[in-house]
């Protein structure tokens, strides 16, 4: 990107050597990769390629068969547990945390879904405070105030009182997203932000993204919208059958592809 970019020092997100399946078919194979603090990183790939997945993971809303992934070092989910004899037992193993402890960590990450999720029966402001203040994080008083402010960032201050029926798709997932941020993040996911949406409303979403990117926020997007992806992404990832096949610039993968498979998908995703 060449605009100017806030500095981050946190959301630095590692994937080891992640495998998943269901049943017998593999979705994730082997798949590694480090996203820095502050990085936009877009997942490209067709329908069924385990991208999804793969995001999913980030946050432990998918288990992992072998591998782990961490932010900042902390593992999602899991704890490694030292073996009592090293050196006839091995390093360690990892252990599944109980689920208190995973949503306390799953905390660190923010997810978008394509579908919005809001609550149909609370408002724009009463969706983005019910977590802080469920969670503790924040006083009524303060989760009240710092909604206001999300909603004021996404374009949608005069919506507070509005409930999902009464926005349009767009300015819903203009609220998720200030919900997903009201937990404060260090990791902000996609997961196809804008495919539910009218062609005419996907703007008003990808703008806010555009400015979340400016802010140094690291957020891991998964979309169809190469043009967007060509613009405010620092690393492309393409994905096929699990595999992650090409890694690079925008200008390296959309513009130059290496690998057989990238240039077959983008020859009919352009």
């Amino acid at each position: 990107m060449t605009l100017l970019r806030e500095t981050a020092t946190t959301g630095l997100v590692e994937i080891r050597s992640v495998s998943k399946s269901y049943g017998t078919h593999e979705v994730l194979h082997d798949v590694s990769l480090t996203i820095e603090p502050g990085e936009v990183v877009t997942i490209l790939g067709p329908s069924g390629s385990g991208k999804s997945t793969l995001l999913r993971t980030i946050n432990h809303l998918e288990t992992v068969d072998r591998g782990w992934v961490s932010i900042d070092g902390s593992l999602i989910g899991y704890e490694h547990r030292p073996e009592k004899n090293p050196a006839k037992d091995g390093p360690g193993k990892l252990y599944e945390l109980k689920e208190k402890e995973i949503l306390g960590r799953r905390t660190q990450v923010g997810v978008v879904f394509q579908n919005f999720n809001l609550f149909p029966h609370l408002t724009a402001l009463q969706n983005i405070v019910e977590a802080p203040i469920a969670l503790k994080r924040l006083s009524k008083v303060d989760a009240r105030q710092l909604a206001l402010g999300l909603l004021d960032r996404v374009g949608l201050g005069d919506k507070a009182d509005a409930y999902p029926r009464q926005l349009s798709g767009g300015q819903q997932q203009r609220v998720a997203i200030a919900r997903a941020l009201a937990l404060q993040p260090k990791v902000l996911l996609f997961d196809e932000p804008t495919s539910a949406l009218d062609p005419e409303l996907v703007g008003e979403v990808l703008d806010v993204i555009r400015d979340l990117a400016n802010l140094g926020t690291t957020l891991v997007i998964v979309t169809h919208e190469l043009g967007f992806a060509r613009e405010v992404s620092d690393r492309i990832v393409f994905i096929d059958h699990g595999h992650i096949l090409e890694v690079g610039t925008p200008a390296e993968v959309l513009g130059n592809p290496q690998h057989p498979r990238t240039r077959e998908f983008l020859a009919k995703a352009l």
